[in-house]
């Protein structure tokens, strides 16, 4: 681990010109790229006492080996430069969006001299045109087949191409008339290039205009009495429609836009984006991330707009170069000039006029001005507030939260994921067992009232729901969070101790537990003890836990604390976190039990909740004392079910006149609800 101090520039030696910098490590490679409006004062916070740093910067400073920077004229050209080295050097503690699976376009391969139409998978060539991507083939498979019936561009290889030039013979798709054959000369090269921009056009969102084309010629030729021909044009039109019908329509036939949403959690991100061109939803796409540094929401945001748009930066300047070396040959001057024409379309379609994101993200007047000059007209960057538009996006960010949650859940359920997760934590932690059970504890309450904690339980790396358990905490433990972590520490391994006991005089294993033993137990038994305790929190409620074993005299079971914030690992008595990197499929396995033991604590927090809020409710009506308050739940047997009843249902109980049963349902369903009103048949927080 290097000292950031052995290669820390002298601060009147930095520049205060905005510019790009570079960390780089021991061998050379360079491992993070950053931009700044005032390089002095950005370089100067990575050198802050090494405790002051978070885990990621603390990570990244003491891996690297030096530090460079270049000096550029503004921050538009700091954008640029930043880009441009992150795609080179694909440094390891930058953000790196992926894509979450490989998604089919319908490329027209424009480039060449006889463009074909085919789906493709994969990276894209400079010069054709993509439409997508989608998420399913089959649907653009289904959608190129009718649209062949009314743009008959060739769909074959380059190798059955050229046998058909050399033989004269067409495949089967010209005899169909699903292609015009440009092969052996049906039709011109220019005409068949003019149906594949006809094609180009039409998936654009220009649909419309060749509907109503077509529509004119079939009443023509029925006014004729072409019948044959006005039956041709009728399957063509009703081809088109089938095709244009297939993206939904979301808003006016002249918006082209991109919508991007996020959902994030502490060491992922999800990202969507649905492409809208003519107002339909023409092709969906999205990438997941992995947090290797500390970023805000809007810098994600950033960075996804640069790699999203940054790959048509580098298919421009590919087909740029192509091009200037095709003119500079002076052959082939219809491919070049082809190719500039494409190159201009490509632009205009890649890049939209306007791009919708969830968070507005840093720097946004540069990353308009970047992404600008990409297109050659005016882009604009905003958050929709209202109407179609947030509709829309809101719509796409439940797709992120959809794909964050699908992808945490496939990561969880992968076998080799589990174990390699499982090793890693047992090798950080320098634990001598495998980890055969984790239990991890979480308290909850609001401003310590209805105090409760929960206890989740995984086993090989996935969650036993039937051995979760609720504590409800009260007196002194629940004066604070330690307190009421020594109290639920030391209460369920007590009575882990006496299980053990019992098992000792019956002649059994410890740890286990007959059917018989349960029942004799009340059916309140816990399996076997973990190998590791995970609280939720840092060195006060770890030192809490730990207190509460030593009490016990339990030495077999370790204790440690995950820090929400941070994500810092704490063990007993070490003054420093353990850092465990971000990617790590160990820290991954941590902060989902940690996270599940949130949730089912604040699922109970709320039940518990509701519950005291409906019989605080109750213990207002007048003439209801415990005795009938006790009736009335032996009655319905719960509060939801109260809550429903009518007058004349809760009259009928014992001891209950017309008067009460309506006072009683005033007080439960009537007059003001209170405020962050719950209810009481989900525990769930009402609006």
């Amino acid at each position: 681990m290097a000292d950031p101090a052995s290669y820390k520039p002298a601060r009147q030696d930095i520049p205060t010109n905005p510019g790009v910098y570079r960390f780089r490590d021991e061998h050379g490679r360079v491992i993070y790229v950053g931009k700044a409006k005032n390089l002095r004062n950005r370089l100067s916070s990575y050198f802050a006492p090494l405790h002051q740093l978070s885990p990621k910067t603390r990570a990244m400073v003491t891996t690297a080996a030096a530090v460079q920077w270049t000096v550029v004229g503004s921050e538009f050209e700091s954008l640029q430069l930043e880009y441009t080295w992150i795609k080179e050097f694909s440094p390891r503690f930058n953000i790196a969006y992926r894509d979450d699976k490989s998604y089919p376009y319908l490329a027209i391969t424009m480039s060449e001299l006889v463009p074909r139409a085919m789906v493709m998978r994969g990276d894209k060539k400079p010069g054709n045109r993509y439409f997508g991507p989608y998420s399913q083939a089959w649907a653009i498979r289904e959608t190129l087949d009718a649209l062949l019936r009314v743009f008959p561009v060739r769909t074959c290889t380059k190798g059955v191409f050229q046998r058909a030039e050399r033989t004269g013979r067409p495949c089967l798709l010209a005899h169909i008339d699903k292609c015009s054959a440009p092969c052996v000369g049906t039709i011109s090269r220019e005409d068949h290039r003019a149906l594949a921009e006809d094609l180009c056009r039409f998936m654009s969102g220009h649909a419309k205009p060749y509907i109503r084309e077509l529509g004119r010629q079939m009443q023509e030729a029925s006014e004729r009495m072409d019948f044959e021909t006005a039956a041709a044009r009728r399957d063509d039109v009703v081809a088109l429609e089938k095709a244009f019908e297939r993206n939904t329509v979301v808003l006016a036939d002249n918006t082209d836009a991109d919508f991007f949403a996020l959902a994030e959690d502490e060491l992922e991100a999800a990202v969507q984006v649905f492409y809208v061109r003519g107002g339909r939803i023409r092709g969906q796409r999205g990438w997941i991330t992995e947090k290797v540094e500390e970023v805000s929401t809007g810098e994600l945001v950033e960075h996804l707009l640069q790699q999203a748009y940054g790959e048509a930066t580098v298919e421009l300047n590919q087909t740029q170069r192509r091009g200037r070396r095709v003119a500079q040959q002076g052959s082939q001057d219809t491919v070049a000039k082809h190719r500039r024409t494409a190159e201009l379309a490509y632009r205009q379609d890649t890049i939209p006029r306007t791009v919708y994101v969830s968070t507005e993200p840093e720097q946004a007047p540069e990353l308009e001005n970047w992404l600008s000059e990409l297109r050659g007209s005016r882009v604009t960057i905003s958050v929709p507030q209202r109407g179609d538009k947030a509709q829309l996006l809101e719509t796409v960010s439940e797709n992120a939260r959809q794909a964050l949650a699908l992808h945490k859940s496939r990561r969880a359920g992968d076998l080799t994921t589990r174990s390699a997760s499982l090793q890693q934590l047992q090798e950080a932690l320098d634990l001598p067992d495998a980890l055969m059970r984790i239990e991890c504890y979480d308290i909850s309450h609001v401003q310590g009232t209805n105090v409760v904690a929960s206890m989740v339980v995984f086993e090989d790396g996935l969650p036993r729901k039937g051995e979760y358990r609720k504590f409800s905490i009260t007196g002194d433990a629940a004066r604070d969070d330690t307190a009421s972590m020594y109290d639920v520490i030391h209460r369920r391994f007590t009575r882990h101790l006496e299980q053990q006991r019992k098992a000792a005089e019956r002649g059994v294993t410890s740890g286990e537990v007959t059917a018989d033993q349960a029942d004799e137990d009340n059916g309140r038994v816990f399996a076997y003890p973990p190998n590791l305790v995970i609280v939720d929190g840092g060195p006060p409620q770890v030192a809490a836990a730990q207190r509460a074993l030593d009490d016990l005299g339990i030495t077999d079971v370790y204790v440690v604390g995950l820090a929400k914030r941070l994500e810092e690992v704490w063990l007993p008595d070490d003054e420093f976190p353990l850092i465990l990197p971000r990617a790590s499929e160990g820290l991954y396995l941590l902060q989902r039990v940690r996270d599940e033991a949130h949730r089912f604590a604040i699922k109970f927090h709320r039940e518990k909740r509701s519950k005291s809020m409906t019989v605080s409710t109750l213990d207002a009506v007048p003439g209801l004392g415990p005795a009938k308050h006790k009736a009335l739940m032996k009655h319905f047997g719960s509060i939801k079910k109260l809550r429903a009843a009518t007058v004349d249902e809760i009259a009928q109980v014992k001891g209950f006149g017309p008067g009460l049963a309506e006072r009683v349902v005033a007080a439960l369903g009537g007059g003001e609800a209170p405020s962050a009103a719950v209810d009481v048949g989900t525990g769930e927080l009402l609006d």
